[in-house]
């Protein structure tokens, strides 16, 4: 086995875990979480040789599997015929077999799923993956400052949403 073929293999045993349920809590799907996860495996293998080392490698791998996510949702909200994003995840989450979380789980995951984007991404890496703002700004390219104004709406909108 070669050097890369290992660090590729450490990098799936040491993130498939925290990237599916990264991925999975963005799209709202257990079937194109587990899609999406093969993708992102193909994206770190083909880029794994580029990769030199001036970001952690956590880094690196979550910014790929957090590009790959919003290009599929951007992907997913062109679609002809799709209803609105918001109401369409509501839906999947609401008819997700594999949704074992409780109903404040649920109504909490269908707030952020009516974010925006960027919105949603920051609250994805700052609530559920609980990542510190310098490390979501390595990840996205965004400043912590923009992040951190992200965050907030991101937080005040899924509040409104919950108290309604």
């Amino acid at each position: 086995m070669s050097d890369l073929e290992k660090q590729f293999n450490d990098i799936v045993s040491d993130y498939t875990e925290r990237l599916w349920w990264h991925v999975r809590r963005m799209v709202n799907s257990h079937e194109d979480a587990d899609d999406l996860l093969q993708e992102i495996f193909l994206k770190i293998w083909a880029a794994l040789p580029s990769f030199r080392g001036e970001s952690q490698l956590f880094t690196w791998v979550w910014r790929i599997a957090t590009n790959e996510t919003l290009n599929f949702l951007r992907r997913e909200s062109r679609r002809p015929g799709l209803t609105a994003l918001g109401a369409e995840a509501e839906r999947r989450i609401d008819s997700d077999p594999w949704f074992d979380g409780t109903s404040a789980e649920r109504e909490l995951a269908k707030a952020v799923a009516r974010l925006p984007d960027r919105q949603r991404q920051v609250f994805t890496l700052r609530y559920w993956d609980d990542l510190p703002f310098d490390s979501i700004a390595a990840i996205t390219g965004l400043s912590t400052g923009a992040l951190k104004a992200s965050y907030h709406l991101a937080r005040k909108k899924v509040e409104k949403y919950l108290l309604r």
